[in-house]
């Protein structure tokens, strides 16, 4: 497979985790997944992973409940390692070498994450699995991807949802949603479009890191986009 970019940086969300269960991990999802990641990684392509947590718990959510919200956060940092694990051990058992980091020291659940210990174990082959977010409370998991592509000097960010792509509303509400093939950042931001939050999107911008959203449930789509099929939406 010939591919448009060395090295990425891959966010998925917790929720598509969950499968059609609406919570928890979805075995045949996460497999899926997994299969998905061991194939571009044989093509050469080396590949950091941020995992959202909203399978299991959301700060945020925590908080309207009443819980502490930096204590709500922590929580959700702490969702985001178990996902982080089990989809390190469903690359195991494909035999797709993995490593887990965790924004915070957790070992021996996860080594402390640098970029440096990450871009290693990208060079060798394994795939570099981030969690923890970025270790503090008051920023999401996309704020998160957006600082880790950033700092492994990654040449794009995909955004794995189960939409294939961004729109002009909710394609899931809307039916007279329209899709965009590509858009800019400031666009993203005076359009009100839910794509990342407003920090993770400036983030991007200011750092010249583009952004692919697509769909990372159809099976084969990671290479698809990879290869340059313009399937998802290019945020530039």
């Amino acid at each position: 497979m010939r591919t448009k970019y060395n090295r990425i940086l891959l966010k998925l969300s917790g929720e598509s985790l969950a499968g059609g269960k609406g919570h928890g991990i979805d075995t045949e999802r996460l497999n899926a997944y997994a299969q998905q990641i061991s194939e571009i990684v044989a093509s050469g392509v080396q590949v950091a992973i941020v995992i959202g947590g909203g399978n299991i718990f959301r700060g945020l959510q925590g908080a309207s409940k009443g819980f502490d919200r930096v204590k709500g956060d922590q929580m959700g940092m702490l969702a985001t390692v178990i996902n982080s694990l089990a989809l390190s051990s469903a690359l195991g058992a494909v035999g797709q070498p993995a490593k887990v980091y965790t924004a915070i020291n957790m070992f021996p659940i996860g080594e402390h994450y640098s970029k440096w210990r990450a871009i290693e174990s990208m060079e060798r082959g394994e795939v570099a699995i981030i969690s923890g977010g970025t270790g503090n409370p008051f920023f999401t998991t996309d704020t998160g991807s957006a600082l880790r592509g950033i700092e492994v000097e990654a040449d794009v960010m995909l955004k794995g949802t189960r939409v294939d792509g961004i729109y002009t509303a909710d394609p899931e509400k809307d039916p007279t949603a329209t899709k965009f093939s590509e858009i800019i950042y400031d666009e993203v931001y005076t359009r009100g479009l839910k794509v990342m939050d407003l920090t993770a999107t400036a983030l991007c911008k200011e750092n010249g890191l583009p952004i692919i959203v697509f769909d990372m449930d159809t099976p084969g789509n990671l290479a698809r986009v990879l290869s340059g099929e313009p399937i998802g939406t290019l945020v530039y």
